[in-house]
């Protein structure tokens, strides 16, 4: 069973190497099989993998397979080795099933593109880095897939790289990523510093012989790089710039794969945050704040993937909210929720994109139900999940989240509430321009709209199946369930620290009323959008017709332009301050000189090499003389 630890990695990374090498000779289908082929080995592995950790007993539920030691230098050793616990194998699944789902998708949505067979090398690198950070067995290895999805996001985001726009945004997001990187380095040097170790199990082992200062400076250096990979305030301004890649990098990037980095860390490290408290608190705010953030400017945009990327960002800081609450259990099972819907509802938007040609403005949609039935219906669940319906997915997980923050504090739980029903109301905004209404698009686009082939449509329907029963994996005892999820990972999340997994400590009557509150808000905002847009049939006017806070929610609260102003300008202004005042008189002089005063040294060195016998004879003599007058000196 270890061998097939070390299996699930190497298949995808095989994938890669294969269609890489031989980028310019597979054929789109080959390539296709071979792609696809190494993620769906990596599925059953990890299918393998997770119902033999079922099988063991609940405190025996761990697999460690040490392959090579890698790095040793003085008192510093580390090894390639990898850890497979309840934890890993559920985010085994999640990456591999939806990534494979994903694929195939892909199969349809790039079969056109030039660039089909690099595309899915790059698909195959993003998941093997992802699988590496998942499964790695001590922070250096867990860093070096941190850094590999960036560089895959970096790829795939600038993946239509003659666009220059495309590249900004790609750049972007590899600089920001790199920001948040480096606290995340400090970290991993600082725990190595004071616990002599970066294997997990021997800092967790010594974690509780830590003061808690020096443990509150390494878990906020950590959750720094969660704010860069997961795109929580104020390092979060890349993902919505994400979307310039195609849209399955989009669902890769916003679902199965990168922006749930940093919540796997934070989790993983679950018991060093227990220990701090003051982290938690912060994780607790910046989780809320964004979630809000993020929700407000959802409600404004009109490009179909820039509503699904702030909701993203929004949805990633209730995971946040949850982890900073120490409901370890809620933040990981709205993360697995979250991957089915949001990669649902990715490639929707990529099939409705894909059936007009290229179109993303949703005021320039409408009524597409009846052209496009089979992403309509599939949309629709994906729309209900995240909006919290029950029976779907979002609404068990969400429903957690809300319940651990009403334990919390009143506060805390009216602003989570108010972040989840704003994004009832942007989803269905975007929901009922695109879909319902009159037709809004050209002639000519309409005149050949017609629904996406099989190998887009089969993804969504497998991925509606999961946004509708995913949740039923967290069933809490209120409505008859065992909550199955927290029972799982039980071993992984810190016993000796008051971790809730939302529910346990509210009575069942309590639990009624903030289920029946939230479903019935719910549905009044359902309402209100479909009188707004369907009966209504408003469109959002265009960005430069609207004025006071619409205006800043439409301009996503000048965030990228203060960051332009405050940092960006003022590194240009150094740069070319320096350019002018030390590159150009100075340095360039320098080498200038160096490099225009070899020629006249090497024709002045000629001069000795004259060819007298004589003359040489005279200088070794020379020589000799200040040789032995140097000896009598010392």
């Amino acid at each position: 069973m270890k061998t097939l630890v070390s299996l699930v990695p190497l298949f995808p990374l095989l994938g890669f190497l294969i269609v890489a090498l031989n980028v310019r000779k597979l054929t789109h289908g080959v390539t296709a099989f071979i792609a696809c082929g190494a993620v769906l080995i990596s599925f059953i592995l990890s299918i393998v993998l997770f119902t033999h950790l079922l099988g063991l007993p609940v405190d025996q539920r761990v697999l460690e397979v040490t392959l090579f030691d890698w790095i040793k230098a003085g008192n510093f050793s580390t090894s390639i080795s990898f850890l497979v616990d309840p934890l890993s194998s559920l985010f085994l699944l999640i990456i591999t099933g939806v990534g494979f789902l994903i694929h195939v998708y892909s199969i349809g949505y790039m079969h056109d593109d030039a660039g089909f067979n690099r595309f899915f090398s790059y698909l195959n690198l993003f998941v093997f880095f992802m699988l590496l950070l998942v499964m790695g067995a001590n922070y250096l290895l867990m860093f070096v897939g941190w850094e590999g999805v960036g560089l895959c996001s970096y790829l795939l985001i600038g993946f239509w790289f003659k666009n220059q726009a495309y590249n900004n945004a790609a750049n972007k997001a590899f600089i920001m990523n790199r920001i948040g990187d480096l606290g995340m380095l400090l970290g991993v040097i600082l725990i190595f510093v004071y616990f002599g170790s970066i294997q997990y199990t021997d800092v967790f082992a010594k974690a509780t012989t830590i003061d808690t200062g020096t443990l509150t400076l390494i878990t906020m250096l950590l959750f720094v790089g969660a704010m860069g990979k997961s795109a929580q305030l104020p390092l979060y301004t890349w993902l919505p710039d994400a979307m310039a890649g195609p849209t399955p990098v989009s669902a890769l990037i916003h679902a199965a794969t990168m922006v749930t980095a940093g919540i796997y860390m934070i989790a993983r490290n679950n018991l060093l945050y227990s220990l701090s408290p003051a982290t938690l608190e912060v994780v607790m705010i910046v989780g809320v704040l964004t979630a809000i953030f993020a929700a407000t400017i959802a409600v404004k945009q009109n490009d179909i993937k820039k509503v699904l990327a702030y909701s993203t960002v929004s949805q990633l800081g209730l995971m946040f909210l949850a982890l900073g609450l120490g409901s370890f259990t809620s933040g990981i099972f709205h993360m697995a929720t979250h991957a089915f819907f949001k990669a649902l509802l990715f490639l929707g938007a990529g099939s409705v994109i894909h059936a007009l040609g290229g179109e993303q403005d949703i005021r320039k949609m409408g009524g597409l139900k009846k052209y496009l039935p089979v992403t309509f219906l599939t949309f629709l669940v994906g729309v209900l999940a995240i909006s919290g319906i029950p029976p779907f997915a979002g609404f068990f997980s969400k429903d957690e989240i809300l319940a651990a923050a009403y334990l919390h504090n009143p506060v805390v739980y009216g602003l989570a509430l108010f972040a989840s029903l704003l994004t009832v109301f942007y989803m269905f905004r975007m929901f009922f321009l695109t879909f319902f209404g009159k037709e809004r698009a050209g002639h000519d686009v309409m005149h050949h709209i017609h629904e996406s082939p099989m190998s887009i449509t089969i993804p969504l329907m497998l991925l509606a199946v999961l946004s509708l029963v995913g949740g039923f994996m967290g069933v809490p005892e209120a409505l008859g369930g065992s909550h199955w999820l927290a029972s799982y990972l039980a071993p992984v999340f810190a016993p000796s620290v008051a971790v809730t997994s939302g529910h346990h400590h509210l009575s069942h009557s309590t639990e009624y009323a903030l289920m029946g509150t939230v479903v019935a808000l719910t549905v009044v905002l359902i309402v209100f959008a479909y009188i707004r847009y369907v009966k209504g049939n408003r469109v959002p006017a265009a960005d430069t017709q609207v004025g006071g806070v619409q205006k800043v929610l439409a301009n996503k609260y000048y965030v990228d332009e203060i960051y332009h102003a405050i940092v960006v300008k003022p590194l240009y202004w150094i740069s070319a301050t320096f350019a002018d005042i030390v590159e150009r008189p100075g340095v360039d002089k320098i080498v200038n000189l160096i490099g225009g005063s070899v020629v006249p040294a090497s024709r002045g060195a000629r001069l000795l090499q004259n060819g007298s016998i004589g003359y040489y004879i005279f200088v070794m003599v020379i020589g000799i003389v200040l040789i032995l007058a140097m000896g009598i000196i010392r």
